[in-house]
């Protein structure tokens, strides 16, 4: 049996975090000692495992949920899996071209900053003006690290 902290160790989640996924569902509640302390079984350690490291390719809480009925159902098919991450995998491919597309039009900015005064400054021009842009980078903010 583990305690919140040594399941939050072992799995490098926040203990806040755990406590979160048990009360939207994704973790089953704990057991608790005659102190009231969270016990947690091996089961427990898995599937805490399982979620961090579906978080750490990127899956949302929702597909997260789905992924875990599936994987709760070893007799199924997995063709639902696939779909889920398939839709992950299209999601990547997005953010990653808006990437792209922000790293060329950062680098022409760059590219044709002389240096000079503010007033000539063409990254400030470039920021002013979206038209000024080349790309299509969108209007979604890239996810911060």
């Amino acid at each position: 049996m583990y305690t919140i902290g040594t399941l939050a160790r072992r799995t490098g989640t926040k203990v806040q975090t755990i406590r979160y996924y048990e009360q939207i569902g994704l973790m089953p509640e704990a057991g608790r000692t005659a102190g009231g302390q969270r016990r947690y079984d091996e089961a427990a350690l898995d599937r805490l495992a399982f979620i961090r490291h579906g978080r750490q390719l990127g899956f949302g809480l929702d597909a997260i949920r789905e992924l875990l009925a599936l994987n709760d159902q070893p007799g199924q098919s997995c063709s639902a899996s696939d779909s889920i991450a398939r839709r992950q995998l299209a999601q990547v491919q997005q953010r990653l071209a808006r990437l792209r597309a922000l790293e060329t039009e950062l680098q022409r900015m760059i590219d044709s900053c002389d240096g000079h005064r503010g007033s000539d400054c063409r990254v400030l021009e470039v920021l002013r003006d979206h038209a000024e842009c080349l790309t299509d980078h969108g209007s979604e903010a890239p996810v911060q690290s």
